[in-house]
């Protein structure tokens, strides 16, 4: 069975109600997003002085404000624990769709954009959120 989700069918009617105008009058038509580099901070900055403190703070609320999420260095987990973190990502991720709902807590498995009413709102993401209390 496919990992992925069945985007096509989920969104069936999202993609059949777009057209896409040639003249570029037509507010429903696909967008392309260009493809920019995640805001990058580093975190050995905060145990410096007050100024560096400070500058580095700001950069994560505006990173934050401005994107949601940033990529962030010198944060002292280990090289070895980030690769086993990866390799259970790809574990998981891989796994057949309807298997990836069976060992985790209701709605800590989302994906695609459930509340898109047109294609320019539909956001690819898929994602597990594991809270806390459900970790043994």
């Amino acid at each position: 069975m496919d990992p992925d989700p069945p985007l096509h069918e989920t969104y069936k009617a999202l993609f059949a109600n777009t057209k896409i105008s040639s003249t570029g009058d037509d507010d429903r038509r696909l967008v392309t997003v260009e493809e920019r580099e995640l805001p990058l901070i580093d975190l050995s900055r905060l145990s410096l002085d007050e100024t560096e403190k400070k500058q580095c703070k700001e950069e994560i609320a505006r990173a934050g404000h401005e994107w949601g999420f940033f990529q962030v260095k010198n944060h002292g987990i280990s090289m070895e624990l980030l690769e086993k973190l990866r390799e259970e990502q790809v574990r998981v991720f891989k796994q057949p769709f309807r298997n990836k709902f069976l060992n985790f807590s209701d709605g800590s498995y989302r994906w695609g954009t459930p509340t898109a009413t047109s294609l320019r709102q539909l956001s690819w993401s898929e994602a597990f959120h594991i809270p806390m209390t459900d970790i043994r």
